[in-house]
């Protein structure tokens, strides 16, 4: 599964499409042509006899090109540091849909007959600026995959794989970034919206990838929350929430009595996290809820059920409004960006209403400090429109925010952010007389990368 447990992911997991990949379904049309004309050139005995090679022209005469044999590396050129992801399902496409059609149009595997190194899910690669030059380099990149053996065979894969290892390293790597920004919060996993839902699984698993290799650097406990049963799929986690807006519209905009019907009728383990700007009056709503919450869980401790007042304990509150209201807790300062949307002004304002709320109970004796605590043992999550940026300045701040909750920025791919992520593959040797024989591209050059290691195709004889 990833650097943490050693373990490779296989097709029962990513359930490929293996006879249209095979057949270049996902492929660009330039790696399907060039396949097919390999194929034919092969066929045909065909011998190189071109004028212009860069090496002696008497070292490469009579070179069969249709079953040439390359080395081809894969890496990233995002700037800096990448969290990998997406290279179990990359050896899984090698796996089934390397190979060739015979000519009873049966598909001969030969995945085998290629030499693989890749890293793991997980391991972290570096496109590096070396010093004195301006911009990382192609010259000093750290391979995630290396591939050795005959170009057409593995031609058709070199999309799918790149895609593969370009989002789940993105959403890894985005997902990490925020959670150093966050300094180990828990960061919910909220993008299933804003995309595919095909896609939830891989995402979802890139997601958790990132907030091991978090845990790992630096020695934290971080969570991994997902919205959806799908984002958990690939690595055993289940989807977690509570209400929407659109349940309290369906209770009139009563937030409270919204949530205490919601506490009634689910299991207690799943948390009661009310939110509270359906009205963008969040101290209201909160200090309402966290009333008629408190009132049903004390009710049911003076009738000796402890075990039904666990479905009344609120476990957090959720802030989520929208960038395009102000709240009306929050006094008018002139800067959207002070007063719009969840700001740190109205979280302080709001973790103050709910720590003082209790003070204006009529509580029986004896109640008095556990309704203290059940006031100040609610949460604060924070949703809509948080960056990395955004949520550095809240901890900056030392704002009393709990977790983040965290959408289409973890999916962001733009230059200007620095959170863009593509991988590229180049042919950089090629092998002549039986020796391997430098052939990259102008500006590229075969590059190492010692946390490579040797795949051992046994491990996917079971799919």
């Amino acid at each position: 599964m990833s650097r943490f447990n050693g373990q490779r992911l296989t097709n029962k997991t990513f359930k490929l499409d293996i006879e249209r990949m095979r057949q270049g379904w996902y492929s660009d049309k330039y790696f399907v042509n060039v396949e097919q004309m390999l194929t034919v050139l092969a066929a045909r005995h065909y011998r190189y006899a071109g004028k212009y090679p860069r090496l002696p022209r008497a070292l490469v005469r009579g070179l069969d090109v249709g079953n040439m044999e390359v080395e081809m590396q894969i890496f990233t050129r995002r700037p800096g540091k990448t969290v990998v992801v997406g290279i179990d399902k990359a050896l899984t496409m090698l796996r089934h849909c390397a190979g060739y059609w015979d000519d009873a149009n049966t598909f001969v595997e030969t995945c085998r007959s290629l030499e693989v190194e890749a890293v793991h899910d997980g391991d972290v690669v570096e496109y590096p600026s070396p010093e004195g030059m301006g911009e990382a380099s192609p010259l000093y990149a750290r391979p995630v995959m290396k591939i050795r053996g005959r170009y057409r065979d593995f031609a058709l894969l070199e999309t799918p794989i790149l895609g593969a290892l370009s989002r789940g390293s993105r959403i890894a790597t985005n997902v990490y970034q925020t959670l150093m920004a966050a300094r180990g919060k828990p960061v919910l996993f909220f993008p299933a919206r804003f995309d595919a839902h095909e896609v939830q699984a891989a995402d979802g698993y890139a997601y958790d990838i990132a907030v091991q290799r978090f845990n790992a650097d630096f020695r934290q406990h971080a969570p991994s929350i997902v919205s959806t049963n799908a984002q958990g799929d690939w690595w055993g986690g289940r989807g977690g929430g509570t209400v929407p807006h659109a349940v309290i519209a369906c209770f009139l905009g009563d937030t409270a009595e919204a949530m205490v019907g919601f506490a009634s009728a689910l299991p207690p383990e799943i948390p009661r996290i009310a939110l509270i700007d359906f009205n963008n009056d969040s101290v209201a709503d909160g200090v309402r809820t966290l009333r008629a919450m408190f009132e049903a869980y004390r009710e049911q401790i003076e009738a000796g059920h402890e075990e039904e007042a666990q479905r009344y304990i609120l476990s957090g509150v959720r802030l989520d409004t929208s960038s395009a209201l102000r709240d009306v807790n929050v006094p008018p300062l002139g800067d959207p960006r002070l007063d719009m949307g969840v700001t740190p002004r109205l979280v302080f304002t709001v973790r103050k209403a709910l720590d003082e709320a209790w003070k204006q109970w009529d509580l029986p004796t004896g109640w008095h400090e556990r309704a203290k605590q059940y006031c100040r043992n609610v949460k604060i999550a924070v949703s809509g429109g948080f960056t990395p940026e955004k949520i550095r300045l809240f901890e900056r701040l030392g704002v009393p925010a709990d977790y983040y909750g965290v959408g289409s920025s973890l999916m962001s791919n733009d230059t200007i952010r620095g959170t863009n992520t593509d991988f590229t593959a180049d042919v950089v040797r090629v092998k002549i007389n039986g020796t391997w024989v430098e052939m990259a591209k102008a500006g590229r050059r075969a590059c190492d990368n010692p946390d490579l290691q040797p795949i051992d195709w046994s491990l996917w004889d079971d799919d």
